[in-house]
């Protein structure tokens, strides 16, 4: 019996990116075409590798700096909640460059809920597993006042529950951008709790 379900969901490709490196509290991504990923994931990028040391996310489970498996070697935004993010801030659009986004995709719904250990997987068999929803900080914040000053402290609300997912590679293999991916799910029923 297969663990994930196969859904009818697909989402293209519309930005590829990477954040070189992480200076100061800003974050700002380049763009490629083209993005060769290993399961350390994108190698230009800051969050790359297998292991990283755990961050105020984890706290609660790591001491600060305790090594730990790489679950977000990638940052994936949804291109209409992007466009949702903007228009609660009265912005136009908002450059996937300025969150430090590694992957936008569009077509898919409610994409910042879709459940960890989702797997979104290209044609070539290149495959990305879901960790959790990306709460908003506030690096792309202070990148945000730099390119139009005062909007800022807005970002942080206006991306609340829609700032995408962190990911990693489970099947690497190069993404390129107009590239279809398709959603698979848990074979589960939700959680109880």
């Amino acid at each position: 019996m297969a663990g994930f379900i196969a859904t009818d969901h697909t989402a293209t490709i519309t930005f590829l990116g990477y954040v070189p490196r992480r200076e100061g509290a800003e974050i700002e991504a380049e763009a490629v075409s083209e993005m060769p990923l290993t399961l350390g994931g994108f190698d230009k990028e800051f969050h790359a590798g297998v292991s990283r040391p755990s961050c105020s996310r984890v706290a609660n489970i790591h001491p600060k700096g305790t090594e730990i498996r790489n679950s977000r070697q990638m940052s994936i935004l949804s291109e209409e909640e992007l466009a949702q993010i903007a228009a609660k801030m009265g912005l136009s659009h908002l450059d996937p460059l300025w969150l430090g986004a590694s992957i936008v995709l569009k077509g898919i719904p409610d994409f910042s809920h879709l459940p960890p250990a989702s797997r979104l997987r290209s044609g070539s068999g290149v495959t990305l597993v879901i960790d959790v929803e990306n709460g908003p900080c506030n690096y792309p914040a202070k990148t945000l006042d730099k390119v139009h000053p005062g909007f800022g402290k807005a970002f942080k609300p206006a991306a609340m529950g829609l700032r995408g997912v962190t990911a990693s590679v489970e099947r690497g293999g190069s993404l390129r951008i107009g590239e279809e991916l398709r959603l698979f799910v848990p074979d589960q029923r939700p959680w109880l709790g």
